[in-house]
Formats: structure tokens, sequence, C-alpha cells
């Protein structure tokens, strides 16, 4: 993360811009939520680098939450105010928390490892990285209509190795599986609902949208629209539809402190 302009930008997207309507199509998922909140196991104080709006802040915690943007921390969930920091610059003593978190954010981070070797500084237990492998990001239908975009999200998210590799610990990397009827409004959430990516303010909502040009998005809705009046699209992607859960490329990384050798042998007696 790059420190805030005053229009409330941060990293590579100008959130001044995406935080008008974020909260109406972004709203955190609550399988997801549980997900997170089990790989953070029985911590009571959790940092949230990145924090955004809130999303996915584990309610039965003490939440410290870190947002450079300020149009981000302007849309807080939580009556208490986000700190304006950044990864890379934590004002915080080692170890000051039980865990610690970030969602859909470490690609934003222009110092990805010394952005996570700061979280693992400061945490004693695990630290929950939420992101996108980049390797998959592709195998979407979405790059059938607009590759730019899908392109540009495989630009930007690190390599999984390489967020596991900065982390150090004991790694665990799992699968998110999104459900059909997901309420976060990432692009993907919609593998199964096509109609909802023709509504401008769900495609502003994903920051992937605000690197493409206006033909990119005008050329998207005209195909799209098409291929759904035409049953193109059903043809080919309709088993969507009715599909529970889809594993498209949201993967949890998480870092759990090093277990030293010999008492990992002790244990194992």
């Amino acid at each position: 993360m790059t420190r805030p302009h005053d229009d409330g930008s941060a990293g590579d997207v100008d959130y001044a811009n995406l935080a008008s309507g974020y909260l109406n199509y972004r709203r955190p998922d609550f399988r997801i939520q549980l997900q997170i909140d089990r790989a953070l196991g029985d911590a009571f104080t959790v940092l949230n680098v990145g924090a955004g709006a809130g999303g996915y802040e584990p309610a039965q915690c003490d939440v410290t939450a870190v947002e450079p943007s300020a149009s981000m921390r302007a849309q807080r969930r939580s009556a208490k105010p986000a700190i304006d920091a950044t990864a890379e610059t934590l004002p915080f003593a080692d170890a000051s928390f039980d865990a610690s978190m970030s969602t859909m954010s470490v690609h934003q981070w222009p110092d990805l490892e010394a952005g996570l070797a700061n979280m693992r500084r400061v945490t004693k237990g695990s630290v929950v990285i939420m992101t996108a492998d980049p390797a998959l990001v592709e195998r979407f239908w979405l790059n059938d209509y607009a590759p730019e975009v899908m392109s540009t999200e495989a630009r930007r998210f690190p390599a999984i190795d390489r967020v596991a590799n900065a982390l150090g610990g004991e790694i665990a990397v799992e699968v998110v599986h999104i459900p059909l009827d997901c309420t976060d409004g990432f692009n993907q959430a919609y593998y199964g609902r096509p109609e909802v990516l023709l509504d401008g303010g769900a495609r502003r909502a994903n920051s992937a949208w605000s690197f493409v040009g206006p033909e990119v998005e005008d050329r998207f809705v005209h195909d799209l629209r098409v291929d759904l009046a035409s049953g193109a699209w059903d043809e080919k992607y309709g088993h969507l539809r009715i599909l529970p859960t889809f594993d498209a490329s949201l993967r949890l990384v998480v870092s759990r402190p090093a277990t030293p050798a010999g008492l990992r042998a002790s244990r194992s007696r």
C-alpha cells in the first residue's frame, strides 16, 4: 500500500471513486467469514491490514484496523475508526496481536515482502491472508467477454508461493469456495448470475474494471446481453447457475509460527 493522497487513493486504485456505492455490492459473505474465523483460531486481539470498510473482521474479537485510504476509512462498518497507516509501516511493537489478517489487499502493496514480514513481526499467532491465485484467475467465463479485466487481475495478484515465502512459519493454503448466492460482489461471486455484472455499480465495486477503458465495458455489456438473449451463454455455462459452490481463484494463506523441531518431536511421541 502506498501512502494515501488527499483524494483517498491507495495503492494502484483511486478509492475516492471506487468507494462510491461500494457497500451496496461488497457485503461480507457469512460462509467466507466462518472460514476466516476458523483460520484465526482462538485469537482475541486481531490486526486487520488494508481493512477497507471492515468486511470480514471477526465480531467476537478486539480488532485494530489499518487502512490508508481516507475514502474507505469513511465507510467503516465498525464504530471503531481505522488507523491511517500501511502494512510496511505498522506502528506497533513486536507480538502486539494474537492474530492478524488481510483480505483482498496484498496485491495493492508496493513492497509485499516488507508488508508481510511486518505483519508477522507484530503477530504472536496466525497471519491469515485472503487473496487470489493469479495462475487461476483467467479460468472464469468473464475472460471470454472482458479478457482485459481478467489479465489485469492476474498481473496484480502475487503468486501464492511468494505470499507463503514472505510470511514464513508453518503454511496452509485453503481453497475458498464461493457460494452461488455470495453476498460479496467480487467478479467471480457472479459465476452463476451473469446478469448482475451488466449493472455498472457491480462492476465499479471491483477495482479491476477501473484499469480498462469505457470501450471494454461497452463491448462487454453488448456481447453479454446478446449471448444471454440468444442462449449462447447458457449453452456454454448454464450449468453454473445451479452449481452450489465454485472453486475460482480465491485462497486463504495461513501462516502459523513454526514449531521448534525439538518440541514438535516431543509432542509426536
